[in-house]
């Protein structure tokens, strides 16, 4: 996948078949519209291309918006690349670019830089300076401009009813099940593995702690629950906590990860950690005893939970 990190940079000999928005997720709803991408471009004559942004429009034109996304950019791309998209330009979102009308937008980007041959996009997009245009002000812009749009009726949305704010929500309840139906695949995230206070492994729980750089990641409601990663090419389990560490006085926010079977030094490796199911909320024991059995009853629904699966 050829990767642009504006829309200046682009630029292709072939007519493309285009997609756009911010696609946060790339969940179920957003893979109905890029298959319908990927399988209009299967004449090599035509090239697919999503056009997407960072940041977000709304850490952009909403003041002290505290939206949380659920794709770090290195995700997104990971995720579109596997899908089969040719090309994928990231522009920066600015206040300028938010206002473009939608006819300089159409013009100045989609035609003059993207050589667009079709449009393929959801029926209730909107478009241009605050979001005035509709998709029956592209469909006029394409009949002027030469290109056709092909819009996914509301019927198709409605069967899905799926959308990236209801994934945010069920995350933040601690329903991975809901959350991992509605994107298609179980929910993730990457960080690299710090030093902690050590403390579990002075109770038989030695933990990984993941630092996740990017601060707009959105983190699953704080309790415990059954994960995975690759390391080494090996699949290995286990239980992951997100808290304070109350039971000993925890100062921060923490992500650790106790795997199953598993003692090797990861510190400073970078490693995906993907969330199967939610175990617990966090819970403040009366002792480090109370909290080691509590793991131990953790591990065992862990291992229970991967028998049978």
């Amino acid at each position: 996948m050829n990767i642009f990190h504006s829309i200046d940079d682009f630029s292709t000999a072939k007519k493309t078949i285009l997609t756009l928005g911010t696609f946060d997720g790339v969940h179920i709803g957003h893979k109905k519209i890029l298959d319908k991408v990927i399988a209009s471009t299967e004449e090599e004559k035509y090239e697919s291309l999503v056009l997407t942004f960072f940041p977000h429009p709304r850490m952009v034109l909403q003041e002290h918006s505290e939206i949380k996304l659920l794709n770090t950019i290195s995700e997104k791309i990971d995720l579109l690349e596997k899908m089969g998209i040719h090309n994928l330009v990231i522009h920066p979102f600015d206040e300028t670019f938010s206002r473009l009308t939608a006819e300089d937008f159409v013009r100045t980007v989609l035609v003059d830089k993207f050589n667009i041959q079709k449009i393929i996009i959801g029926y209730d997009h909107r478009f241009g300076r605050n979001r005035t245009a509709n998709i029956d002000d592209l469909i006029d812009f394409g009949a002027k401009y030469n290109f056709e749009v092909e819009q996914i009726s509301v019927q198709e949305i409605d069967a899905i009813s799926v959308s990236s704010t209801k994934i945010r929500n069920a995350l933040s309840e601690g329903d991975m099940t809901l959350a991992n139906s509605y994107l298609g695949y179980d929910y993730f995230f990457t960080g690299t593995v710090i030093k902690g206070k050590q403390l579990g492994r002075t109770i038989g729980f030695p933990t990984a702690n993941i630092k996740i750089e990017e601060d707009y990641k959105l983190i699953p409601k704080k309790g415990s629950y059954i994960v995975e990663s690759t390391i080494n090419t090996k699949n290995i389990r286990g239980i992951m906590n997100i808290g304070f560490n109350p039971t000993v006085a925890g100062e921060s926010l923490s992500v650790e990860v106790h795997f199953l079977d598993f003692d090797e030094d990861l510190y400073d490796k970078k490693i995906a950690i993907t969330i199967l199911e939610y175990l617990r909320p966090e819970q403040k024991f009366g002792s480090v005893e109370e909290l080691k059995k509590q793991l131990e009853l953790d591990k065992k629904a862990a291992i229970s939970y991967f028998n049978k699966r």
